[in-house]
């Protein structure tokens, strides 16, 4: 059968699993019968699932086919349904646009603008052996010299996710006996915990989750709202791309919530992932080691000379470290300077705590992976969560490691890679979002002059629970 996956699916050798560490946690399908409990499940070593009988029979179980609807976008597949979504948003797509821009009249082209994440830049820096910032100069030089007309950088977008998910933080800490489902304040950044929590646990857990945009969503409100308004352009004229580490991202840019009714036009138009580019680049016969770089756009980059900066913290954004030392000086005036990080259950659980006379005053965690999600789920439900804060990422070791991140060569194991991605990462000099100057000047230029309500809506989500039917079967899981 002739695969229906994008071209860059097909150079893993893999069909419907994209990330060998992390299997569907939907993978099979049991009968549901009246009265009986359900059978257990013992996986073999090769994966194979089988239902174990009373008299100690076993029956290999088909898997479960997922549909959209079904996904709780954890990264480990590409199901059927979702993979519209990637011939959607796909570089292929790009090229499309990039192709009608030479062919159409001045007053139909897009503007097309790319965006890229700074963990995307690390895992391309790796593959071909650059620091993060001469990655970025490349890219820039790259995309530019197939027509793209601005280059940015989601370090600056995160900048605003930053800066509001410590506001939101504060005030739900003020309001925390008034209201029991204000803490724990969980991160909304990652799409597939948003996507997971929407759809396996819906009213119960939305109410704890941060209303704050990601930053490719911040930066979906930048580029169509504020710098459509500055070049003088309507949202529609403007051709958005991101470029993130994980697939999950597409779904996040296709959400409703993020389409634009008047201007008919998404936020974000298409997104594309760290391997897709080096599918660009192939396609291209370029090595981006040879690039000639290119001077960064500093509209919507943190940039110092030609430097990129990032964030402290975690490579998934520093969501803990901000909130967390924001929190301490504004709510019981101690400065943090250095955050002590204890490991829990496994290195994807870790926590941090602040102590006043001995007493516990701010308990954080970093949850990271599905199965530390629903051990921490488990604990909200049985009112047993201590936290007032946690950073959750539905992929383990986070974003760094994210399914759309370039793949090992043959000579690379996985963790080798995610080390040298991370060490990449980390050599950014840290940016501390307060003092980001550009930030303060939209704060006051743009955001003021569009309203209170009208920024929240910017800067802000909402989120909704889905109901779904099972057609009786039990999906074990």
């Amino acid at each position: 059968m002739v695969s229906q996956f994008s071209g860059v699916l097909q150079l893993t050798d893999l069909d419907d699993f994209i990330t060998p560490s992390q299997e569907c946690v939907k993978p099979v399908k049991v009968e549901k019968k009246q009265g009986r409990s359900v059978a257990k499940i013992q996986i073999e070593d090769d994966g194979s699932y089988f239902q174990v009988k009373q008299d100690g029979g076993k029956q290999k179980l088909e898997k479960a086919k997922i549909t959209l609807n079904d996904c709780l976008a954890c990264s480990g597949c590409i199901t059927s349904a979702e993979s519209v979504l990637i011939t959607q948003q796909s570089h292929e797509e790009i090229y499309r646009v990039l192709r009608n821009n030479k062919q159409a009249g001045v007053a139909e082209q897009k503007v097309v603008v790319v965006s890229v994440s700074p963990q995307s830049r690390a895992s391309l820096a790796a593959r071909y052996g650059l620091s993060s910032s001469e990655a970025g100069r490349r890219l820039t030089a790259f995309f530019k010299g197939l027509g793209v007309h601005h280059v940015f950088d989601t370090s600056f977008s995160r900048t605003f996710s930053l800066l509001e998910s410590q506001r939101e933080f504060v005030e739900r800490f003020h309001r925390k006996e008034q209201d029991k489902q204000a803490l724990p304040m969980l991160a909304s950044a990652c799409p597939g915990w948003i996507c997971y929590a929407e759809k396996t646990h819906g009213e119960f857990i939305l109410p704890y989750v941060s209303s704050t945009r990601s930053p490719q969503q911040m930066m979906g409100s930048l580029v169509k709202g504020f710098f459509a308004g500055q070049q003088g352009l309507n949202p529609q004229q403007i051709y958005h791309v991101t470029v993130m580490p994980c697939y999950d991202k597409k779904l996040e840019a296709s959400r409703p919530d993020f389409y634009l009714e008047e201007a008919d036009t998404r936020e974000v138009d298409c997104v594309i992932t760290s391997g897709e580019v080096l599918k660009m680049l192939e396609e291209e016969k370029v090595l981006l080691s040879d690039v000639e770089p290119a001077p960064l756009d500093t509209m919507f980059s943190s940039v110092c000379g030609d430097e990129l900066l990032g964030h402290a913290g975690s490579g998934s954004g520093g969501y803990l470290h901000h909130v967390f030392t924001h929190a301490a000086r504004q709510l019981f005036g101690e400065e943090v300077k250095e955050l002590t990080y204890k490991t829990l259950k496994n290195k994807d659980f870790q926590e941090v705590t602040l102590e006043r006379d001995g007493v516990v005053v701010l308990r954080f965690a970093a949850t990271y992976g599905f199965r530390n999600i629903q051990n921490l789920v488990q604990k909200l439900k049985r009112g047993k969560s201590s936290y007032h804060f946690v950073e959750v990422m539905a992929c383990p070791s986070g974003c760094l490691n994210g399914g759309g991140q370039v793949k090992p060569l043959p000579e690379q194991n996985n963790k080798e890679l995610l080390q040298q991605v991370e060490d990449l990462y980390r050599e950014e000099r840290p940016l501390v979002p307060e003092e980001d100057q550009r930030v303060a000047e939209l704060y006051q230029s743009w955001l003021q002059s569009v309203g209170e309500e009208r920024a929240r809506e910017l800067l802000h989500t909402q989120y909704h629970a889905v109901e779904k039917a099972t057609n009786g079967l039990l999906v074990k899981w």
